[in-house]
């Protein structure tokens, strides 16, 4: 089949995949969703929230790290500190009530290659995944970035059922959404949907502090990385939780409008912490009033 030809096949099957969907309920009963962090500690920072908003409507939710974490400190490496993450997101699912794992893969290493395509797509289908969530392929940490294009490339292909046949495909292609990012080239992050997390603010911050590896040690990334950083434990991590708390905050304030949208002017205008999500052009396409109605008020 020519490339001409296939890519008329594509438009036209994604074409019907939302004339379709148009027509299903607004919502299933239960959702199954599937968020991919680069590290022990990156599916937290970009969907805690709104997992934990899912979790309490009845829905299961597993975060999936990429790589093992096992270089992601500047005075521990290796086994241990790859046992150390791991446990704090473990602990990180137990508060906001969901599913956790950890690839093993060495921080830094990850590829975007066949083998790992593969891992993605059985984690995807093996949950039988109806949204995928993950990072953008654009980022100053390649292991970020290839998340992202692990993520593009593994789009058509969960639904495909003799790719990785040893797990079952997913019905359909999911839905797959992209995180919020701070990076303008080769184009900015721009959400379909803002979630208001204040309710369960409180937990994504306990898991925060769960995460002492990164966001409380001398030695944690934040605690090396972040400036104006208190030489004393106690001031350390309330400096590295106000910081997190002022990302969520900054959000809030710049999709204001899209708040006041979707929340309405009395709500909207007062939410605090947000959590934001761009749908992703290469999952299923789906009108915004169907995505609005999948993702937590």
């Amino acid at each position: 089949m020519s490339h001409r030809v296939f890519s008329a096949v594509l438009l036209c099957f994604l074409t019907l995949g939302v004339a379709v969907s148009a027509t299903q309920p607004a919502a299933p009963r239960q959702l199954r969703i599937i968020v991919f962090g680069a590290h022990p500690d990156d599916a937290e920072l970009q969907a805690a929230g709104v997992g934990a908003l899912w979790a309490a409507q009845g829905h299961k939710v597993k975060f999936v790290a990429a790589t093992n974490g096992d270089i992601g400190h500047f005075s521990q490496a290796g086994g241990p500190l790859a046992i150390r993450r791991t446990a704090e997101v473990r602990e990180c699912a137990r508060i906001l009530g969901i599913t956790t794992d950890v690839l093993d893969i060495h921080d830094g290493e990850l590829e975007p290659n066949l083998a790992t395509r593969r891992a993605f797509a059985r984690k995807i289908r093996d949950w039988q995944a109806d949204i995928v969530i993950g990072h953008r392929p654009y980022d100053y940490h390649p292991d970020h970035r290839y998340v992202g294009v692990l993520l593009n490339d593994t789009a058509v292909v969960v639904g495909a059922p003799f790719f990785v046949p040893d797990t079952p495909p997913t019905q359909g292609n999911p839905i797959y959404l992209n995180s919020a990012d701070g990076f303008t080239g080769p184009k900015p992050f721009a959400p379909d949907v803002v979630v208001d997390i204040d309710a369960v603010a409180e937990k994504k911050f306990q898991c925060i502090a769960a995460m002492p590896s990164q966001f409380g040690d001398a030695d944690s990334w934040q605690g090396r990385t972040l400036p104006n950083m208190p030489a004393d434990d106690a001031g350390r991590k309330a400096h590295i939780l106000e910081t997190v708390k002022g990302w969520l905050a900054a959000g809030a304030d710049e999709y204001r409008a899209q708040l006041i949208a979707r929340y309405g002017q009395e709500r909207g205008s007062k939410v605090k912490y947000v959590e934001a999500f761009q749908l992703n052009q290469y999952g299923r396409q789906v009108k915004p009033a169907e995505l609005d109605a999948r993702v937590p008020k």
